[in-house]
């Protein structure tokens, strides 16, 4: 039997008065690639925020792990998963002390981040160099891919993508969309409007009628 992970059970949000998103179904089970697909406010981070307990729908439910999602469960869900944006604002200062405050929390602490570090540098074109660099100073896509890494030496296998290759050139985002999608034990619920999302394996919800 499939594990489920996230499941929106008849979600409506409602913005100044309008509804933008009405009766929202959608289960995710284990190993899932589900690419979220709409217009810009149609409300598609705000089912990605949902997942992790940092919006509620005006009406329905979205449970994690069969377990309603509240307060009381949020926590955990954080611990166990990953959000990345298109939003790079995550602090300023040289790139190395930025990602290593990130393992200062008690809950990230045991990670061996600094094994894998030179790897995924190397995977995303970034040169060691950008470790020692003001992270102000970097492009935006350089900075997006910093934010990527962060969140991938979490070790995580649940993650939430809202519009992370939109800073990207062409090659960069295959790279990163062939890199989260081809790990089978993955769960990954991702918003784009990128092509190198849409393929063969991937679920493609359009959300806000398209």
């Amino acid at each position: 039997m499939d594990e489920e992970i996230i499941r929106y059970d008849n979600v409506s949000i409602v913005f100044d008065e309008t509804t933008i998103i009405e009766h929202f179904s959608l289960p995710v089970n284990k190993g899932e690639k589900v690419i979220l697909r709409g217009p810009s406010g149609s409300g598609k981070s705000t089912l990605l925020k949902m997942a992790q307990g940092y919006a509620r729908p005006d009406t329905g439910t979205v449970s994690y792990r069969k377990h309603a999602i509240d307060a009381e469960t949020a926590w955990k869900i954080r611990q166990e998963t990953a959000y990345i944006s298109q939003d790079t604002d995550i602090g300023e200062g040289i790139v190395r002390d930025l990602i290593a405050g990130v393992f200062t929390y008690a809950s990230n602490k045991s990670l061996p981040y600094e094994t894998s570090l030179n790897k995924y540098l190397a995977l995303f074109s970034l040169d060691e160099a950008t470790l020692d660099k003001d992270f102000r100073t970097l492009s935006g896509g350089e900075k997006q891919r910093i934010v990527i890494i962060i969140s991938l030496l979490l070790e995580r296998t649940i993650f939430f993508l809202d519009e992370i290759t939109a800073a990207l050139d062409g090659r960069m985002k295959q790279q990163v969309a062939d890199y989260f999608l081809s790990h089978k034990d993955w769960t990954v619920i991702a918003i784009s409007h990128d092509e190198a999302w849409y393929r063969e394996g991937s679920r493609i919800i359009p959300v806000g009628g398209n």
